[in-house]
Order: C-alpha cells, then structure tokens, then sequence
C-alpha cells in the first residue's frame, strides 16, 4: 500500500489494498445466519436514562434518503453451483457486491474444501479476476457453474498453504486465546448450552421434562456461600481436548532448496511426525507436496517410492497417516459445528486475566512468525511493510457524499486503525522488550525513540525537561492520553482537509509507550523549520497560517473552541483556532497535519491552582482547588457538552420570561427594565434542574446536535424581531449565559487560558476575564450537578455499574474525571440515602484502591529486570492481597546469577531494570504506600492493611484480584488462593502466567448505522414496535458492514433485536439472536464482563419461555457465579437475577431452593429500593406463591399483606395491583382454612376421616414466564390496532406534558411504573 503522495489511489485500488489485508470481514458475508449489530459501549448503561428522545428529531430528516440508499446496497443475492476436484457440485447463495475473493475464503472455511487454498475459480473455461466484483463478471447468474481448479504452487502459495493446514489442525485449541494472540478471544456459553441453541435444545424432551432436571446449584452460588472460587471461571470444554492428527509439523532444516534444486521446481521442505512415529521429508513444489528421500541428517530430495504426489498437504499425509484421516476429519467436523461467533476474530485484541496451564507445543509458524518479525500479513499485500500514514489518511480522503460511499470509507478507515492498533500493540511490546534498535542509541534509556515498520515510538518520560514547567514525568504520562483524546474529537469531526496521526498509547511492563504513524518528511528537517502553526515551546514562540485557521474554524463549533489572539515573542498579536501547543506540520505529501492535541479541551480549575484566582463557591465547599500531579488537567468533552446545554436551557428560560415580562408590560403601558443586574451570574448550585434528562424537546436543538443552535435560539426573538425589545432579551440572555456572540446562544472555551507561557494582547482584556469566569462555572458544574446527577442516578437505579470498568464509563458519560473519585465517594458518604448507594461506594473504594495500587506497580515494575519478571508481579500481589505477614521475595535461583559482577553498559533497552530493590517490599509498606497516594491523588483516607480495608468497607480479595490484574495486564494461573492464610504467602512466581500491554486507542464509529440504531430505538419508545424492528435490522447490515462480524455496538444492536422479537412473540427468533451478543459480548468484552452478565440473564429469560428449562437454569447459575465474583452478592442487580432463579425453580417444583433466592432478592431490593417501593411488594408476592405451593399458608398470607399494604399506600385502593392483591389474600385464607378445617378432622376422627381433597397446585409454566417478563420489565401489549392507536395517542400525550415541564413532580415509583414504560434495556 505504499504509494507516493503525488498520485493517490482510486477508489479501486483502494478497495484492493482493503481486501488484500483483509481476511476478518470476509468469514460473516457467508454463513447466512451470520448477520449481525451494535451499541457503543458509551451508550451501553444510559439507554434507558436519556432513552434518546431526540434521536427522532435529527434522524427523521435524513431518513427519507438513507431508505432510497439502502436500496442501492442490498442488490438481491443470487445461487451459483460450484464444483470442486473430488466432490459434488453444492450450491452457494452469493451477492453481487462480492468479490471473487470471498467465494475463495468460504471455500476455505467449508468443511469439504477447507484443505485447498491455490485454486482459480473459472466460469466457462475463463479465469475469474480475485479483485473482480460479481456483477461486473459477464455471463455469472442465477445457476451458473464455478469450477474449482488446481493452480501451480509459488513459494508464497505454498507457505500460506502450510500456514492454513496449521490453523486447520488448531482450530479447537483455545491457546491462542488465552496467549492474547491474533485476535482470539475465549467463549464458554457452548458449555452450558450444550452446543448450539435452536432446534438442539428441544429435542431433549423425553416425557414429562420436569422429572429430569437436576436443579441443584453448586455450593458456592447458593445465597449466603462465602466462598468464591476461581476455577468455575473457566470451565473445561471438551472439545478443547486436542484430538491429535500430527506430532511435529515444522520447517526442515534443508530450507530453502539449493540452485539446482530450485530448477527443479522444489519450493520448499517440511518435516512432519506422525501421530503412528513415522519421520517423513516432504517438498513442496510447484505441482503440490511429495515424500522425498531426506533424513534428518542426509539431503536427499528425489522423490520417494511411492511419492504421493498430492496437490494438498491433507491429501497427502491422509494417504500416510490413517490416524490423520480420522482425527482431521473428526476435527473439522467439530470446527464446522461451532457458532461462526466462536471463532471469528476479534476486531481488537482482548486479554484474558486467568489462564490454565497450557502445555507449550511445537508449531512451526508460530517460530518462523516470532523470527521473521512477522510486522502485520507482508504475505498478502505488495511492498511488504506498510505505509501506516498513508494507509490512515488515504481512507479519510475516500468520497462520502451517499450511503455506498461511506460505508465503504467507513469500513476502510475502521480495518486500517484496527491493524495499526495490532500493529503498534506488538511493536511497543517489542521496543520495551528490548527488540528494537533506538533511532538515537547514544543517549540515555529514558530518552530514546524508535521506529519499527513505519511507526514512531516514543517513551513516556519527560525527556530534556519539555515539561518541567507542567510536572515532569506526570505530566510526560499524562500527555499522551490527552493526545489521543484530543485526536478522537478531531478525528470525530472528521474536518476534510484536517489531519491526524495514528495514535495508539501502550502501558507495559510499568513503561508507557506512545505509538504514532510518521508525517512524511518531518525526520528529515528539524522541528522548528516544519512547524507553520502553533508552539513548540508552550507558547513563547507562536506562528499562524491561514490556511490552518480556515480548517481549525470549522471545527471551532462542535469542539467548543473559541478563536482567540495571543502575543508572540515580538509582542505581535497572532491569532489561533485552538491551544498554543496543537502544531501544524504540512507533510512532504501537502496534507496538513495537526498534533500535540493534549490541550484540546479547556482546563480543569479545579486541580490547577492559580495565583490570584477564586473559584465558586460550590467548588470552595468540597476543597478546591486541589494540588495535582502535572497541569495538565483538563475537562473531559462530555462535560464540556453537558455545561453548554445545561446553559442551554438556562437561556431560553430567561430569553421567555423576559418576553413574557415584556408581554405584560405592554399590557400595563409601564417600561421596566428588562433584565436585573443579578441576573449576570446565573447559579450553577440549582442542581434541581435535573441534567439533560428533563430535555426531551430541546434537546432536539440543543448545540450538542451540532444543529446549528444560533438558528433556535434567535427563533426565539424572531417572534417580534423588528422590536428593538426583544433584542435587548436576547442579548441579556446571552451575557448571562456566557454566550461569545451578542445575538444568538454561543458557547466556546479558550483553551490556553491560565496556560503558563501565553500572553494575551491588551485589547482582549475583557474577553479573556469572561473566559476565566466561563472555566470557573464548568469547574463549579461538575462538582455541583454532574456528581450529584450521576449519584441520583445510581439511587434510581438508571446507573449500575458494577466492577471498575462500568463505574468509570458512568463517570466519564457524565464528564466526570477519575480524579474526581474520592471526592465522589466523600459525596456519597454524606447523602441521606447512603445505605442505599452501598454497592456504589464499595465499587468506588475498590477502584480507588486497585488504582493507587497501579501507580505504585507501575515504577515498581520499571526497575525489575527481565528475569525476575515472575518473581516480582507474585511479590507484589502478595504483599497487596495476602494476609501473610512478612511475605519475602523469591530472588532468581543462583546458578543463573554469573559470579563475576557485570559492568553497568550505559546503553540498555527500557525494559531492563537491574537492581534487586523490588525485593525488599513489604505488605506494610506497601499499604503505607496506597494509603498516601490515595491522600495525595484522590484526598481520600483509607485504612492500613488488606484485611482493614476488606473488613470495613466489605470488599472481596477476588474482586481486588480481578481489578488489579486487568489495570496492569498481569495474567494468572487459574487456580484456587488461600489469600488469608497467614503462614504462607498466596502467590508463587509459578502463579504469574503473562503480562499483557494495556492498550488505549480511537474507535472508529459507524455513522449512517448509528443513526438508524439511534431511530430504531426512538421508534420502540414510541410504541411502534414493527418499524423499530426493521430500522434495528437495517442498523445491523450496515454495522456489518462497517465493523465486520465481531463489534461491542452490533452486540447491543442484537440485544435490542432479541428483545424486540421477544416481545413480538417470536420467541425462537429473540433465543437465536440474543445467543449471538452473548457470544459476541464474551468475545469482545470478556467472559466475566458486567454487560456479558446481562446477556446470560436475557438469553436465561428466552431460553426459559422457549421450554428449555435447565438450560435456562444452567445460564443464571452462571451469571451469578460471575456477578458474585466481579461484584459480590450485595448488589442491587443480584436481586433480579435472584427473582429470576427463584421463579424458574419454583416453576420445576424445588420450592425449598427456590425460597432461598426469592428471600435473598427480597433482602436486597428491601435494602436497595426502600421498604415501600413496588419492587419490593412483588418481592412478597413472589414468595408468598411459593409458601402457597408448598401449603404452608400462614407464611404466604405474611407475605402478601406485606405486599397489599404497600401497594395500597403507593397506589390507592382502586388500583389494579391493590385489587388484584386483596383477591389472592382472600384465595389465601380460604386456602389456609380449608386446610385447617381438614387437619381438625383428621385430629378428630383419626384415621377414618373423610378428607376433602385440597387443590397443591404446581404453578403453571405461563404463570411463571408471566412473572418473568414482569420482573425483567418485558410487557407485552396486545398488538390490535385500536391498542396501538390508544398507546400512540398516550405517549404524544405524555411528551406534552413533558414539554410543559408538568413532570415536576418526584418521579421516585411513579404508580405506573411496572405497567407503561417499554423499556430498552
């Protein structure tokens, strides 16, 4: 892909290079049931709190064209017959956006044909061009015939032919998950279904199925367990038991063929082991694979008698090997059954933290990849190493302007980034690893840079004091994630003409590692003569260029960033469009490039204290401004975009009262002043203007829409433009909302005030002084009603995170930083309601902790040396999680240690610590350690010890184990730990399996199929169920298309569908799709991710009401195995999924079990929800079912009346609920006295009693699915058209009231709650 700038490529080229590198998308366009959805993880959590309402106002417009569009795309499919050498012909159902390509891989993956890989498909006697799309082929239609034919091999062909039997014969073998490698991820949902779901689960009916199910769960899940072990996390698949088909497959040691042999046509030899011993020599040559006459010791390469000559390696060692045979053809057998899903690869790498030991085997390719320095798939595109830059740029300058064309660019610029973020990953583990060679080795360790396959590497420290002025090395750490922030937003506007570098940031092994595609030409000049725009000496030395003016301004408006001047060393004004550090370098390709975005967002006053300057007083209440590490905190885009339409709203209020002032006045001829002075300063503190959500018709043109706002908000004066009056409203509006411009809502930060190097020319006085004023108010914001508004959140439960991921994404929708942390959970601990934000605070603590716990790790780790590696990371953690006292370090065994004391070599690789200092840690010093970070970074206290810590606040060591681990890519043995054994420590250097990087990069978005999801949803909240469903499906071809197969978006996409059908009634529709996003959640998230945990209660939930009833059971003892080990039993969520176990069990009749969890979910939601809430009434009334089924009556009457009481308080004697509650209360008690009357008449006659036979029913399988789906918040609504119509008119209703802001009052258990909200999860 390497092309000089003067001629770029076409499109056509384009789309070569992208299949050329381009295997992962081409696997999902076949297996038909293989389409498939997303969701962004940022919108993940908040779909039900901000349910989007304005998703209709944006998407409605464009939706007229996007369906004319769509249209282009889906060209109808057509059947070809393909025959290949040895089968029968068989049909392929292909479309004519496909390339010849494709039909190649699936060929590839069938089980019949998957052992050929250089074959020509020809139609007629004519090669088919592999580049070539389908419709472009003349005379290729409906029942044409493709012949597979056999071509000659060259020394590519033949290795990737070797390299494809390879991954043949590893297809089941799950190492490469577990080593992190080539996009495998693990999946364990096949174990508890048995397979694949569908007609499979179903069949296993035999008689009456309640009989058979063995219900009990193991121990540890059971309510109460304290226990939680490890080793469930990973069950043992079968399937992964290799079935063995060779012993050693490898390169021979007489590559490559000598001259003569060449000549001969011998490409290359291998050498092989059968599974029977038998030691054979094969060459490859051009006509395929034949046995030679070599040994290990003698090269002799003529053919041996018999040769075999075959054109595959299959063929050939089936005729050697009978156990070949038989165990290839088992295997792929197998591999074929497996749900595409499992095996697809990941679009990035996920790791994971626990792995079993897995035995380490001869593998060939892998040897040959680790020596090659395999830099990304050189054998499938032309010019070996790639030119990332311009592989980067060329795919942002791809046309856009219809659909076709931008699902095109879109998924170009999606592969590339997820290659380069591969790419980088494995060359920044190289560098800190020693394996690269700086571009400036005389210099010391810290201060070397790399260049390794067109990429730039650079350290994370600060080198030559750079940033001495901002904090040193802090803010050296700091920087790059900045950067790569600043990048995202730059890269989200997606400005034509404006570009970015790749930029990928990798922490390992303690060092952070920044990764950067490479502007052309910028190393061969010096910094200073290449920059034309911008700073390199923070704001000293500062140059212009109106051409970078021109691309900056049009990204002035979305990023909020105010134009400004600033004074250069000359005291000249030059003007900016952004901070003084973002440079612009025009490449020797003419593109003009933007970096150091570190200073994009504006700073965050409250942890940088300035000299001179007072905050707001919300911000002096909670202790700020705080002393931070560096200075270059800054505030995160979401909060920048809450600010702005939180002042939004506050200036449209004013802009109407004042007309409604005016309005009067003219009735009553007297003239007031329009606006009071105080007006100038409207309060941050009125936190009862609930954030955002209050908004649902604004927001439609609220700025965040990037609508244009000014348009609306002068509507607002359009009313009487003419008179000067309404003017005079406006701009009083707008100087008291901070608006830049005098006659519409305006809101943009500079972001290089209180930047310490840069000075402002004297006529921009005032405007900088508003400016501080506009930074003092977001500071003030954040602490005043974004913390607060994410903590009511959580009260009403539109918020729950559960491990350290989830609540940081919680705080981060919500513009809050991480810093913020301890002075989030000081908030908390003063909030009336704490007890009923303890799974919250807990989480809090434990991510604080787990974080102190990483800073302290990562210079920890910086002065370990290789060797010791093991030694170290099991130290560390025993000192952070066991109880054992004095745990003491395992220095390296002697022998390795040489006897004579080495000279200190002055130039070392990063990575290579020396010293023992590590060793000497303690557990107590260690603690010390976290205790002061936790005060001096997050001014928190906490307690001295693991076993304080765990004991006052409840934690779980597992939990701690869990975070840790994943925060530092630290992999362990998958075992049992006794943490809190005190006579031996719990980790041993065995224990500590791998260390991964952790790594943070942009995330390219599917536009056009965002919206369409974001319309799909918008239209299920409106009660059009049908057109949602289709708008969602079309969301999922185009994710697709974009993404490929495997995406954190397509999998809410599919929950969402599966949910949809659910509630349409095609249950085996809503099991099918719901079954992929949670394979795919497993895949791209992790096995044990909140969201996976969701999935598996879902797919419990369908599974159930599709009668397969011990699966069903089988799925939620997993999800609470995995909840108890990520979060612990006291969480709100576990009372649902323990009403869910209960309801299933008491549906198979083991009322004794079943008590157990309803009882728990009972305690829970008491706790969580407050003792009246109307969860808690069905709480009772659940359980009092389960007393009725097992007669014992008092009890159930108990529990019921707990029930009528509340719903008769909450909702008043007429409700349905309170009628339906006093009617089973009546069913009760003649129950119970029945049953009294017939024990007396036992007592009374004794045995001769004439007892009336009472009616123990067991609960039928609808009335328990009719629970289900209530407590799951599934209602279903009986689809006649007269409902529908009454529910349309309904919701309109309800978001007039809204409108007129009638929803005032405390939306806390509204009476409707359980019956009219269709809820999305």
């Amino acid at each position: 892909c390497v092309s000089s700038p003067s001629h770029p490529h076409t499109a056509a080229e384009y789309s070569f290079i992208l299949v050329a590198c381009d295997t992962v998308f081409l696997l999902a366009a076949h297996s038909a049931d293989t389409a498939m959805v997303n969701g962004d993880g940022a919108h993940e959590h908040t779909e039900e709190s901000d349910s989007k309402q304005d998703g209709n106002g944006e998407a409605d417009g464009g939706e007229e064209s996007n369906e004319q569009e769509v249209i282009v795309i889906q060209d109808t499919g057509f059947t070809v017959k393909i025959q290949a050498p040895g089968t029968e012909p068989f049909d392929l159902q292909v479309s004519p956006q496909e390339m010849v390509q494709e039909i190649h891989q699936v060929l590839m993956d069938r089980e019949d044909t998957c052992h050929r890989t250089c074959f020509s498909l020809q139609l007629d006697g004519n090669v088919l061009d592999n580049f070539a799309e389908l419709k472009s082929i003349e005379g290729l239609q409906e029942g044409s015939l493709l012949k597979v034919v056999e071509e000659p091999y060259t020394v590519r062909e033949a290795r990737i032919h070797v390299r494809h039997i390879r991954d043949l014969l590893k297809s089941l073998d799950p190492s490469d998950a577990y080593n992190g490698v080539d996009c495998n991820s693990l999946s364990f949902l096949s174990i508890f279904t048995d397979g694949d779901l569908g007609d499979s689960g179903k069949r296993k009916k035999k008689g009456n199925e309640l009989e058979q199910i063995d219900c009990t769960p193991p121990e540890h899940i059971l309510p109460g367990s304290k226990e939680r072990p490890l080793v469930p996390l990973q069950p043992q698949n079968k399937d992964w038991k290799p079935m063995q088909c060779l012993k050693v497959l490898t390169m021979s040691g007489w590559n490559p063929p000598p001259g003569n042999r060449k000549m001969h046509g011998d490409l290359m030899y291998l050498y092989i082991v059968t599974v029977e011993e038998r030691h054979v020599s094969i060459t490859a040559s051009t006509r395929g694979f034949y046995l030679n006459q070599s040994t290990t010791y003698t090269f002799n390469p003529k053919p041996a008698n018999p040769s075999f000559l075959s054109h595959s390696l299959v063929e050939l060692l089936s005729q050697i090997s009978p156990a070949f045979k038989k165990n290839f053809t088992a295997l792929q057998k197998k591999r074929v059954q497996r749900h595409p899903f499992e095996r697809i690869a990941t679009p990035f790498q996920v790791y994971s933290w626990t792995a079993p030991q897995v035995d380490h085997a001869m593998d060939c390719v892998r040897a040959e990849d680790a020596y090659t320095s395999r830099l990304g798939y050189e054998e499938h595109i032309p010019g070996q190493t790639r030119d990332w830059n311009e592989e980067l740029q060329t795919t942002r300058e791809l046309p856009r302007k219809n659909l076709p064309e931008r699902l095109l660019r879109e998924r170009a610029i999606f592969k590339v980034h997820s290659d380069f973020a591969a790419a980088a990953t494995r060359g920044a583990m190289a560098v800190i690893d020693g394996n690269v060679m700086a571009i400036n080795p005389g210099e010391e360790t810290r201060m070397q840079m790399f260049i390794w396959n067109n990429i730039f590497f650079s350290l994370g420290f600060d080198v030559r004091d750079h940033y001495r002025e901002l904090g040193g090395d802090a803010a050296a750490h700091a920087a790059p994630t900045n950067d790569l922030n600043g990048v995202r937003a730059y890269g989200a506007v997606d400005v034509e003409g404006l570009y970015t570098l790749g930029t990928v940031v990798v922490d390992y092994r303690g060092y952070r590692v920044t990764a950067q595609s490479i502007i052309p030409g910028i190393l061969e000049r010096e910094q200073e003569q290449s920059v034309i725009y911008g700073s390199i000496d923070f704001g000293k030395t500062v140059v212009s260029h109106n051409k970078y003016l021109e691309l900056l301004d049009k990204t002035s408006r979305p990023l909020k960033v105010q134009r400004h001047n600033v004074l250069n060393e000359k005291n000249e004004t030059v003007e900016l469009c952004s901070s003084v550090e973002c440079k612009g370098i025009i490449g020797n390709d003419g593109r003009h490039y933007i970096l150091d975005l570190l200073r994009t967002f504006p700073p965050d006053l409250n942890f940088l204290p300035v000299e001179g300057e007072e905050l707001p007083p919300e911000s002096q209440r909670q202790g700020f401004p705080r002393q931070h590490r560096h200075r270059l905190a800054c505030l995160r885009q979401e909060l920048i975009e809450a600010f702005v339409e939180h002042r939004y709203l506050l200036f449209m209020k004013m802009a109407a009262l004042q007309l409604m002032q005016q309005k009067a006045n003219k009735e009553t001829k007297t003239d007031v002043p329009a606006i009071t002075e105080n007006a100038n300063t409207p309060t941050e503190s009125n936190a009862d203007t609930p954030q955002t959500h209050t908004t649902s018709s604004d927001s439609s043109n609220a700025p965040t829409t990037e609508v244009s706002s000014d348009s609306s908000a002068s509507a607002a004066s359009q009313a009487e433009t003419d008179n000067p009056k309404s003017r005079e409203v406006v701009l009083n509006a707008c100087k008291a909302v901070g608006s830049i411009s005098n006659t519409s809502f305006d809101i943009r930060f500079n972001p290089d005030i209180f930047s310490p190097g840069v000075r402002f020319p004297d006529d921009s006085t005032d405007d900088v002084q508003k400016q501080k004023q506009l930074l003092k108010d977001a500071a003030a914001f954040l602490v005043s009603c974004q913390i607060p508004s994410l903590v009511k959140d959580c009260l009403d439960h539109s918020a729950l995170p559960m491990d350290g991921a989830t609540l940081t994404e919680a705080l981060h929708q919500r513009g809050i930083n991480v810093r913020y942390l301890g002075t989030v959970l000081e908030f908390l601990d003063k909030t009336p309601a704490k007890a009923q934000l303890e799974h919250f605070y807990r989480i809090g603590i434990s991510e604080l902790i787990t974080r102190c716990a990483k800073h302290i790790f990562k210079t920890y780790l910086q002065g370990v040396e290789l060797s010791a590696l093991s030694a170290a990371v099991s130290h560390f953690l025993n000192c952070f999680l066991s109880s054992f006292p004095d745990a003491v370090a395992h220095l390296p065994p002697d022998e390795l240690v040489s006897r004579r004391k080495s000279r200190k070599r002055r130039n070392r690789v990063p990575g290579s610590g020396d010293n023992t200092a590590w060793a000497s840690l303690t557990p107590s010093e260690l603690w010390k350690n976290i205790v002061s970070e936790a005060q001096s970074y997050y001014h928190f206290a906490i307690d001295e010890s693991v076993d304080q810590v765990v004991e006052k606040y409840g934690l779980q060591k597992s939990t701690l184990l869990r975070e840790i681990s994943i925060k530092t890519g630290i992999q362990i043995l998958i075992k049992e730990y006794n943490f809190d054994s005190r006579h031996k420590p719990a980790f041993t250097e065995e224990d500590i399996l791998n260390i991964f990087p952790v790594v943070k990069h942009v995330n390219p978005k599917a536009s056009d199929a965002f919206h369409f999801f974001q319309s799909g949803q918008a239209k299920v909240q409106q009660g059009f169920l049908k057109e949602g469903c289709e708008l969602i499906n079309e969301a999922l071809n185009l994710f697709n298309n974009v993404y490929g197969a495997m995406h954190v978006e397509i999998c809410a996409c599919l929950r969402l569908l599966a949910r949809l059908n659910y509630i349409m009634g095609d249950h085996a529709e809503a099991l099918s799709n719901q079954q992929k996003a949670v394979l795919m959640s497993e895949r791209v998230l992790g096995i044990e991710h909140p969201n996976t945990i969701q999935e598996y209660m879902h797919l419990a939930l369908y599974c159930f009401a599709n009668g397969q009833l011990s699966t069903a059971l089988k799925l939620l003892y997993r999800a609470r195995y995995l909840m108890l080990l990520v979060c612990g039993e006291d969480h709100p969520e576990m009372a649902l999924l323990d009403s869910n176990i209960g309801l299933v069990l008491h549906g198979v009749m083991e009322y004794d079990l079943s008590l157990r969890f309803l009882e728990n979910a009972l305690t829970i939601n008491t706790k969580y929800h407050g003792a009246r809430s109307l969860k808690v009434a069905l709480s009772h009334h659940l359980v009092a079912r389960v007393y009725e089924s097992k007669a014992e009556f008092r009890s159930a009457l108990q529990h019921e009346k707990e029930g009528y009481t509340i719903y008769k308080n909450q909702m008043g004697e007429a409700h349905e609920k309170t009628k339906e509650s006093s009617e089973y209360l009546k069913y009760l008690t003649q129950q119970a006295v029945a049953l009294q009357r017939t024990m007396n008449e036992i007592y009374k006659n004794g045995s001769n009693a004439s007892i009336m036979p009472l009616k123990f029913t067991a609960p039928s399988m609808a009335s328990v699915l009719e629970q289900l789906n209530i407590i799951n918040g599934i209602i279903f609504i009986p689809l006649s058209q007269k409902d529908l119509e009454n529910l349309k008119a309904e919701v309109q209703r309800r978001q007039q009231l809204q409108e007129l802001g009638k929803n005032e009052e405390p939306t806390e258990d509204t009476p409707l709650e359980l019956e009219d909200k269709i809820p999305i999860d």
